[in-house]
């Protein structure tokens, strides 16, 4: 398996690029990475913001560490981005994907990617307001797909979640928004599979299961989130807990399919009051389990 890490474990714990890049390649063993804009926040002044992303990107690039995309972490996630009910609030989400490629660039990073958006409570429910804002939303990644390609990168990615209010949630839905962008934007758009959700069951039922997703739009999978998780709430466990995607499982899925491109990105999420030690050695702990079966 092809292993790499969101640096989601490490926000507000180990920040700069050298202090991180040594963590990563000598502590946990890990040669990929994807950056997360949690550690650099997009909408920082770029005087600023981009000499940060770029000494991230240095010193991982001297580490021996590829980071291969940036993405969208928790504070991106609480907003409704291109689904939003009004023109302000989707021209914002489209201005913060824009400086997020901007900041990928700076970074010599080729790929970018964060969830779509999430519609709110009364248009989730309103099926001709879902269709107005989702032709408005496939407009905004065409037109960004350009300016991705103007600065350099070679891909954009969507992360399907597990909200119905939210798209693409469904294998089905992953599976419509790559076809309708298919042969309309600059640069490739393809999915970002996060394993806690495609197993969400609540919503999923008996299509909570990963080949399924290979069967509907595995050809657009681009790389996947692996977490551990009881299938009933999106956890972002570690692999040393107990649950449903155990280290033997994620091993037969990368061997059944024959897997070689696509990376494994551990995106463990922490209680902020966890202490720094523990988290470092249960990461430990969880590389060694992943590596021990791939």
């Amino acid at each position: 398996m092809k292993l790499g890490l969101n640096l989601s474990f490490a926000i507000k714990r180990w920040l700069g690029g050298e202090r991180l890049a040594h963590l990563v390649k000598d502590d946990l063993g890990i040669d990929y990475a994807q950056f997360t804009w949690d550690l650099v926040d997009p909408w920082w002044p770029e005087a600023l913001r981009d000499p940060i992303a770029r000494d991230y990107a240095r010193a991982f690039e001297a580490a021996g560490v590829t980071i291969e995309s940036s993405f969208g972490g928790l504070a991106s996630y609480s907003y409704n981005h291109f689904l939003a009910p009004t023109e302000e609030l989707r021209a914002l989400g489209k201005e913060h994907l824009k400086r997020a490629i901007d900041m990928t660039g700076e970074m010599g990073v080729p790929v970018a990617g964060m969830p779509f958006g999430s519609y709110s409570a009364d248009d989730a429910v309103n099926p001709a307001r879902r269709a107005e804002i989702y032709k408005l939303a496939l407009e905004a990644i065409v037109d960004l797909s350009r300016h991705a390609k103007r600065r350099g990168l070679s891909k954009l990615m969507i992360e399907p979640v597990p909200l119905a209010t939210e798209f693409p949630s469904s294998a089905a839905d992953a599976l419509k928004l790559m076809k309708d962008l298919e042969g309309s934007t600059e640069i490739p758009v393809r999915l970002c599979v996060d394993w806690g959700h495609a197993l969400f069951t609540p919503l999923f039922k008996d299509e909570a299961d990963m080949d399924h997703w290979m069967r509907i739009c595995g050809d657009y999978i681009a790389c996947y989130h692996i977490q551990q998780t009881d299938g009933l709430l999106d956890r972002h466990w570690n692999f040393t807990r107990e649950g449903i995607v155990t280290p033997e499982r994620l091993a037969g899925f990368w061997n059944r399919h024959k897997l070689v491109d696509q990376t494994y990105l551990m995106e463990i999420i922490y209680p902020f009051e966890e202490t720094d030690e523990f988290v470092l050695e249960d990461m430990k702990k969880a590389v060694a389990l992943l590596k021990a079966v791939g």
